[in-house]
């Protein structure tokens, strides 16, 4: 069985703290995000495979797929 996939993901800024909650690319990872509060462009941390990993809510597509990194 397939497992669902959570498209929507609720991103949080570590330098400002504003919240948004996306939409993420179904089949991909984003390896930058540009905040639309503070413009700081955020990248995934050491060990994540995208912002969404490191900064969402829920991890990307291919993780919840997966379990595993995009790369």
């Amino acid at each position: 069985m397939t497992p669902k996939i959570n498209l929507l993901s609720v991103i949080t800024c570590p330098v400002c703290g504003y919240i948004k909650e996306e939409t993420m690319p179904g089949d991909s990872c984003m390896y930058f995000y540009e905040c639309e509060n503070c413009k700081t462009v955020l990248k995934p941390r050491k060990g994540d495979c995208c912002v969404f990993c490191s900064f969402g809510s829920v991890k990307c597509p291919p993780v919840q797929a997966s379990g595993s990194c995009c790369h």
